[in-house]
């Protein structure tokens, strides 16, 4: 059965003025839709084609010959987190156990936000900043491109994408108020914190 893009879940107006609909139209309709039509082609008429997403990342990460499936394999699976790591009620502060965590690993939850800002705009190039689980610690994490925590062992919990069609509409070349919307505004803490558990 082939992959489908997933819905967003919340209107693309929704996240405005901090991610307007135009931004969604072209991010979600067009770039993430790209990646499920490429990966479709790509498996076609493989093993791969009825496997899920995660087992088909995993099965083509560090494979050179495997090197495009991987990419647009794990396009689909990042966007898609993206998309739940966001609400229109978003921002704030964590709470319960992921609070208590945060401020354990981090020293405090601003510090933590502090952290992750920095690690986004210090992300050369295209790529992702993530908050994860590894090994029981939360850790902050930048992968380049498509790269993911899912083939590293590391549990995701809340990303970010810095690639520069994620915000440029919006915020032209400053991928630090974009951060900052994010962590302000943005941040779907409940969704980080089922991931938790």
């Amino acid at each position: 059965m082939p992959f489908t893009l997933p819905p967003l879940p919340y209107a693309p107006d929704a996240l405005a003025p901090h991610i307007s609909g135009q931004t969604f139209a072209f991010h979600h309709g067009k770039h993430h839709q790209a990646y499920v039509n490429n990966l479709n082609g790509l498996v076609q008429g493989t093993p791969l084609a009825d496997a899920p997403l995660e087992d088909v990342i995993r099965a083509s990460a560090g494979k050179p010959d495997q090197a495009g499936v991987f990419n647009n394999a794990a396009q689909v699976w990042n966007h898609t987190f993206f998309w739940n790591s966001l609400s229109p009620q978003g921002g704030g502060e964590p709470t319960g156990d992921l609070a208590e965590r945060l401020t354990k690993a981090f020293g405090s939850v601003a510090a933590f936000k502090d952290q992750f800002k920095q690690a986004g705009a210090t992300l050369f190039g295209s790529g992702w900043v993530w908050l994860v689980a590894d090994q029981g610690t939360l850790k902050i994490v930048k992968t380049s491109n498509a790269d993911t925590p899912l083939v590293h062992g590391q549990k995701a919990l809340v990303t970010c994408d810095v690639w520069e069609h994620a915000y440029y509409l919006d915020y032209q070349n400053r991928r630090p108020d974009f951060l900052q919307a994010f962590l302000d505004h943005l941040i779907n803490w409940d969704f980080a914190a089922r991931n938790l558990v």
